[in-house]
């Protein structure tokens, strides 16, 4: 994905690390654009970490990557320490996170896109996808 290309990931711990080496080896990744302000967002956060948490488990060549529209660095790193899964996230207010919200049309939030490693679209409704059918959900995204 040209967005995120030689660009960098963060961990909820802070720690930078490198784009492509993060998702060298994912066929599937889920852009998750959520906020810890949001209430419904909050709702649907432990279930995502929670289909997250099995599928990384199972070795799923899966990754979500967390695009905030927190209020501050401070409030996205809270909201990933308290309630998200082991995922990345793109750097607070970067422009891949501008260009990420542009390229899938994000207009509210909670959102989960759902894209090929090249960028290529499989669904925009991610979270009901994930609300309705779980884990399921990854095998319907990987045909």
């Amino acid at each position: 994905m040209e967005f995120l290309q030689g660009g960098t990931l963060v961990k909820k711990n802070g720690c930078e690390v490198s784009a492509d080496e993060a998702l060298k080896n994912k066929d599937i990744i889920g852009f998750y654009f959520s906020a810890h302000w949001c209430p419904p967002c909050r709702g649907f956060t432990p279930v995502l970490a929670d289909m997250y948490s099995e599928l990384v488990d199972e070795g799923a060549p899966f990754e979500i990557i967390f695009v905030s529209s927190d209020r501050s660095a401070d409030d996205m790193f809270q909201y990933m320490m308290e309630s998200h899964g082991d995922w990345l996230a793109i750097p607070f207010q970067s422009g891949a996170s501008s260009n990420v919200k542009a390229k899938y049309n994000i207009t509210g939030i909670p959102a989960l896109v759902i894209v090929k490693k090249d960028g290529t679209l499989i669904s925009k409704n991610g979270r009901g996808e994930v609300q309705s059918l779980g884990p399921r959900a990854f095998q319907n995204w990987s045909r």
